[in-house]
């Protein structure tokens, strides 16, 4: 997808999904939306398509990386559920032994990726 459509839907998408979701305990706003081209570095990772950085309390999408509204309302979603969860309980549980695959955050992101119809 390009850039500007990326940019436009995304923003419609995320809308919806405060509206629904609500807004976080841990932030003070809602989280910024920002268009990348490269992932990690510079490295061209085609896996991923977007992070959510608490710190920045920002959304960062691969915008080259999207290929469809689905996925990128998805990956929305997903993003989105990090930014209502504790900061300190993500790292916390990486600590605790948890991998990406295994800890209950992803889980649950992963687990609201279904709801993404109701934003379509």
């Amino acid at each position: 997808m390009k850039k500007e459509e990326v940019r436009s839907l995304a923003s419609t998408y995320l809308e919806r999904i405060s509206k629904y979701y609500g807004l976080s305990s841990f932030q003070a706003a809602l989280p910024y939306l920002s268009l990348e081209t490269n992932t990690y570095g510079n490295r061209k990772d085609k896996s991923i398509v977007a992070e959510y950085c608490s710190t920045l309390n920002e959304i960062q999408i691969y915008y080259r990386n999207i290929v469809s509204v689905e996925q990128l309302v998805k990956t929305l979603v997903h993003e989105y559920q990090h930014y209502l969860q504790s900061p300190s309980w993500m790292k916390r549980y990486y600590k605790m032994g948890h991998t990406y695959d295994t800890h209950p955050y992803e889980i649950k992101a992963y687990k609201e990726e279904e709801n993404w119809i109701k934003f379509n």
